[in-house]
């Protein structure tokens, strides 16, 4: 599976931004799809899920401000994010897998490009 990101940029704190994956092959309505994100100079981290049946679960410094979503019908997952702060700021992958598990332990099956979200402060 190809999995292409977009809708990253340059916004301050406290904006709203939508990020979207959209996923080439058949198996993502099969998949948990999520978002993972990388900061500067930091590690990895998990950032939110959400399986073929929409239970979602978040890390807990988006819970509250991050709502992941998808529709199967145009092999699309999204993430949006609101009141965004400068910690936010990372590169953020979309990533698949058959399990839950394999996207926590930033291990998934598919991970693709990035796209940049800068927030200034």
């Amino acid at each position: 599976v190809q999995l292409q990101a977009s809708g990253g940029g340059l916004v301050q704190a406290g904006d709203s931004l939508r990020l979207s994956c959209v996923a080439s092959g058949d198996s993502f309505s099969h998949d948990v799809m999520g978002w993972l994100r990388q900061a500067p100079g930091k590690e990895p981290e998990f950032v939110a899920s959400i399986t073929r049946l929409e239970s979602s679960s978040y890390a807990d410094s988006v819970k509250g401000r991050f709502t992941i979503s998808r529709d199967n019908t145009k092999n699309t997952v999204y993430l949006q994010m609101t009141n965004l702060k400068p910690e936010d700021t990372a590169v953020y992958h979309c990533a698949a897998d058959p399990k839950l598990h394999n996207l926590r332990v930033l291990s998934p099956r598919d991970w693709g490009q990035g796209t940049l979200v800068t927030v200034s402060s």
